[in-house]
């Protein structure tokens, strides 16, 4: 493919996944959003922290487990200032961790929802025929790429499967069928638009 725009998407999801948990004011299972508030409790050397949740209805608290009696030698001293302070990026990065969510409360509730951040990479190409989209993930998301890639190129889905079984749209390093798995950070895809009449729409939507 000839006349090619490299563009780096920066993926980052925009909901928190939400643990559903029985809760004991509301007498049902209940979805649960992060507060973005630590609780952090000091027994001698020991330290126990949490990051707390809210029910959605109620305001019932659930304390979802950082640290269990841990030493506190054994944890860096920013670390522990920036849970004692409520730093907004780390309380993030806990509350995404979906497969620890899940080890502690089995079902947890995820969304699609996300914000890119798109960024031509040398040469805008104003006549380019080509796209190679560069994925950067923050944090996982349960969003799929075809559905990715229709949002932001404005096409449909079956016309991306289209492109990808003519062999004008290709997925490395996933390969077969990752159109249809979630959207992997590192992943570069490469379409070849040559032939659509649509193409300059394309282009300028996916550098938009």
């Amino acid at each position: 493919m000839s006349g090619r725009l490299r563009i780096h998407w920066a993926i980052a999801p925009a909901i928190a996944p939400r643990p559903l948990i029985n809760c004991n004011r509301c007498g049902t299972l209940k979805a649960y959003c992060c507060s973005g508030k630590f609780r952090v409790n000091a027994n001698g050397k020991r330290i126990d922290v949490w990051l707390i949740y809210r029910c959605v209805d109620c305001d019932n608290s659930w304390n979802f487990g950082i640290f269990d009696r841990c030493n506190r030698r054994d944890i860096e001293p920013a670390l522990l200032r920036a849970l004692e302070s409520n730093d907004p990026a780390l309380a993030r990065r806990h509350a995404f961790d979906v497969v620890a969510l899940r080890g502690v409360v089995g079902r947890v509730e995820e969304f699609p929802e996300i914000i890119v951040h798109k960024r031509i990479l040398g040469d805008t190409s104003d006549g380019a025929s080509a796209l190679e989209l560069r994925l950067g993930l923050e944090l996982p998301t349960a969003l799929r790429l075809d559905r990715l890639l229709a949002n932001e190129l404005g096409i449909s889905r079956s016309r991306l499967q289209a492109l990808e079984e003519r062999r004008l749209l290709v997925v490395d390093p996933d390969g077969a069928k990752a159109l249809r798995k979630p959207v992997r950070g590192g992943a570069m895809v490469r379409i070849d638009l040559a032939g659509e009449p649509d193409r300059q729409a394309i282009i300028s939507a996916a550098s938009a």
